[in-house]
């Protein structure tokens, strides 16, 4: 059995999934249970995954975990030694962290700082472990969901500025690869799509495949930090605007590592539009 933290978001949804149709016994937790979901061979828990109480349950009985930060996990919570010190006894034999591709490019940034302790704690936990390191996500442009849909209209800070985003359906497919295969354990993946695309150019890949003008209007990082500390502290705002604004040659580099565990390229841009067109119509 493997416990899936996340289980409701664009990582953990396909993660679950691809579980599942492998055979897999899957424990999905999210904040809430999903009892109208009957997937055979998924058990919906809602668990908060914050406490070391909250992690024991989630994977009691579990061989393996995918751990990903949401909400109570990356902006606070217990220790992350101390949480990951809850599977001791419980079975887990194997651990996927989701970690970011900036807690190793900024080693001293505030905004990954939680992360990089993490990652610690995952390596020191005595269990085999793969740490993911996924650059931004494609995914990320549902943000500009609603202002396509009512006014063909993309609005974005950094309008030239490129980076290679990665479709969390590669991420998840990583993960799924190092939680069930050997191979990967002590490995940190560094996980990206296989260009660098800016905003502009991703707002006219939409256009395309709806088949409609969509305008592209430049936000300031001013304007972009507003909108941001609606949902998100200051610190990761910052740390988020300098990566986006102003990215190292590293951060603006295509990836191998999907291609070396997956045996095929990552997707581009486009793909993930085709396939999430409908939340821009």
């Amino acid at each position: 059995m493997i416990t899936v933290t996340g289980a409701t978001g664009n990582i953990g949804r396909t993660l679950v999934e691809l579980l599942t149709g492998a055979g897999e016994e899957v424990v999905a937790v999210s904040r809430r249970p999903r009892p109208e979901d009957r997937t055979p061979g998924v058990r919906w828990t809602a668990a908060d995954t914050g406490t070391a109480a909250g992690l024991r349950a989630a994977v009691d009985g579990s061989r393996a975990l995918f751990l990903l930060l949401g909400g109570e996990l990356n902006s606070h919570g217990e220790d992350p030694a101390a949480l990951l010190g809850a599977v001791e006894g419980s079975g887990i034999e194997r651990i996927v962290l989701v970690s970011s591709q900036a807690a190793g490019t900024r080693p001293d940034a505030l905004s990954h700082a939680r992360l990089r302790e993490f990652e610690a704690a995952v390596r020191g936990s005595g269990r085999d472990f793969t740490v993911l390191r996924p650059g931004g996500f494609a995914s990320n442009a549902f943000a500009w969901a609603e202002t396509v849909r009512t006014r063909r209209t993309v609005l974005a800070p950094f309008g030239d500025v490129a980076l290679p985003v990665v479709d969390p359906a590669d991420i998840a497919a990583v993960a799924a690869a190092a939680l069930r295969e050997d191979g990967h354990a002590g490995r940190t993946y560094v996980l990206t799509g296989p260009e660098a695309i800016g905003p502009r150019r991703q707002t006219e890949v939409l256009a395309e495949a709806l088949g409609e003008e969509v305008a592209f209007v430049e936000l300031s990082r001013a304007e972009a930090r507003e909108h941001l500390s609606r949902f998100m502290p200051d610190e990761v705002v910052s740390g988020t605007l300098d990566v986006l604004g102003d990215p190292l040659p590293e951060e603006q580099k295509a990836g191998t590592d999907v291609e070396t565990v997956l045996g095929r390229p990552a997707a581009p841009f486009g793909a993930w539009v085709a396939r999430n067109l409908p939340a821009f119509r």
